[in-house]
């Protein structure tokens, strides 16, 4: 196997050696899959259909309810084929597809969720400049922006890591396809580029990070001057859930690239591409719901309005 162009098709990580373990995480994986399409679809719908709910804080939930939505329809279906039939393989073009489609969401969900911190920041920080500093218009922008450039990133990493001399194996480490697994099968010292953009990346990310940090300092700060303790439950109310989608997100994104070597193991590591590419998407929409009377309220309606219609 001499180079990228011989690859036709790559293998994913096997979920498990017997049928009985391939079915069980099948009807795992469509449980958690159908629970994160039910929950954000939900959102979605609520947030689109009530026109109450038509403000910056809950425009950018919606978008992040696409992202998840997104992100867990390009790894989810895939892994399910290939246990349901017990294969393993992947096309090179549907690996690429995979690697583009996932890069975007993931990362315009951490754009988006950056967003959101500076939306929270101004609601409670400066209140009374709300509407000019975080209008529809300024809203609709920064969306469009996080989006674009979560795009644009996916597409150079795409693009260069599926360039790469690729001659070690065609088999790949986990259940979907990601850059470091594709970048272990290359022979060619051209990946140094695809590190540079990985390096450029993660300071774009700590930069993000620092930013979020820097909001929730100077959102504490505000909330400990407010005297009045209903003033400091609408406050917490509205950062709690946005603080634990967060937390949620980048604990098992770093947790996932970032440990040890010596605790990788083929069990473990599909467990954990589980952990953060599956069970986010289905967790938040409960996490905003819960915490949100409002959108539980608009959820709430949504459903009763369907059954009274059917």
């Amino acid at each position: 196997m001499s180079n990228s162009s011989s690859i036709r098709h790559f293998l994913l990580l096997a979920l498990a050696d017997t049928w009985q373990l391939q079915l069980l995480h099948f009807c795992l994986l469509l449980g958690i899959s159908l629970a994160a399409l039910l929950g954000n679809g939900l959102i979605i719908s609520a947030i689109a259909c009530g026109h109450h709910l038509h403000t910056p804080m809950f425009f950018l939930l919606l978008n992040l309810a696409l992202s998840d939505l997104g992100s867990i329809c390009t790894t989810v279906p895939k892994a399910m084929h290939n246990s349901l039939w017990s294969t393993r393989n992947i096309s090179y073009a549907g690996c690429a597809a995979q690697v583009f489609f996932f890069l975007f969401f993931i990362s315009a969900e951490y754009f988006l969720l950056t967003v959101m911190s500076y939306d929270r920041y101004v609601s409670i920080c400066k209140p009374l400049h709300y509407g000019t500093l975080l209008g529809s218009r300024a809203c609709a922008h920064m969306a469009a922006a996080a989006w674009a450039s979560a795009f644009l990133s996916a597409l150079m990493h795409t693009a260069n890591t599926f360039s790469l001399s690729l001659c070690h194996s065609n088999a790949l480490g986990q259940l979907f396809c990601e850059i470091p697994q594709i970048l272990k099968l290359s022979c060619s010292k051209s990946y140094l580029m695809e590190q540079g953009l990985l390096a450029v990346s993660a300071c774009l990310g700590l930069g993000c990070f620092v930013f979020i940090v820097f909001s929730y300092m100077q959102i504490l700060r505000t909330v400990l001057r407010i005297p009045s303790e209903q003033g400091w439950h609408k406050a917490f109310s509205t950062c709690l859930p946005h603080l634990a989608v967060l937390s949620l997100f980048l604990s098992t994104v770093v947790f996932v690239h970032l440990k040890p070597p010596s605790i990788s193991s083929p069990s473990l590591d599909p467990a954990l591409s589980v952990l953060y590419s599956v069970v986010p998407p289905a967790v938040n929409p409960l996490i905003y719901s819960l915490r949100n009377q409002e959108l539980k309220a608009a959820v709430w309606r949504l459903m009763t309005g369907w059954f009274h219609k059917y």
